[in-house]
């Protein structure tokens, strides 16, 4: 005696996806069937088949960036950036000061924050449009007091054998981990001291005038005689 051959079973109509989610149901049950049945025969008569179904692709595109140069880009605290621009404009840091930090900044290498430049290399990159133009041109002795400064005020530190470390809260060429891998090496330097580089962030007196002023003129005392320019 031979057993009865499996009864084959009618396949049940897919509307087309496009006609909205009345058949989604139908769809998920036709494949979890098909997934099962795949697993216990080989025969292919026994497997149901979807009709009338189209399936759509989109490509992944990753965003990529549309800088001006060649030297890559550095990602920028927005705060510490209008900082810049308010020191600038009140004379509270020297021209120099700002020139050596964003040459520096600018040469960090990507997931680091580490830029390797001597005063000289600095001194020589800063006065090249000044050699190519007849310009005035920054000395090197200029350049080291400049240095000392930004160390003062914890925008960099120096590591020696003219290695410079970026303050990575400020400026930062690289993802969030590694700024996060560079944070947690500096705070191990410092004993997580919450003083210390690349906390506190200078130059304060500087920076609270700043604010004051900024008080001021938001609620200006017109009787005080208070003197503009």
């Amino acid at each position: 005696m031979t057993a009865d051959p499996p009864a084959r079973r009618r396949p049940r109509a897919v509307p087309d996806a496009a006609s909205g989610d009345a058949g989604f149901d139908d769809l998920l049950q036709v494949l979890g069937e098909q997934l099962a049945e795949a697993t216990q025969s080989n025969d292919p008569r026994t497997r149901r088949k979807l009709k009338n179904v189209t399936f759509e692709y989109e490509h992944d595109h990753t965003a990529v960036h549309d800088m001006a140069g060649d030297a890559g880009y550095s990602l920028a605290s927005n705060w510490f950036t209008q900082l810049l621009a308010q020191l600038a404009v009140a004379n509270s840091i020297t021209k120099s000061q700002l020139c050596v930090f964003l040459y520096v900044a600018g040469g960090q290498q990507r997931g680091t924050g580490v830029a390797q430049y001597t005063q000289q290399e600095i001194t020589d990159g800063l006065n090249k449009m000044a050699d190519q133009k007849g310009g005035k041109r920054i000395t090197r002795s200029t350049v080291n007091r400049a240095i000392k400064a930004l160390v003062g005020y914890k925008w960099i530190e120096q590591l020696g054998n003219g290695m410079i470390q970026l303050n990575v809260r400020l400026w930062f060429h690289g993802n969030s981990n590694a700024q996060h891998a560079v944070l947690e090496k500096l705070a191990t330097q410092h004993d997580r001291d919450p003083e210390a580089f690349p906390h506190d962030i200078g130059p304060h007196a500087l920076q609270e005038e700043l604010d004051l002023d900024f008080v001021a003129q938001e609620h200006p005392d017109y009787g005080a005689g208070r003197r503009t320019g």
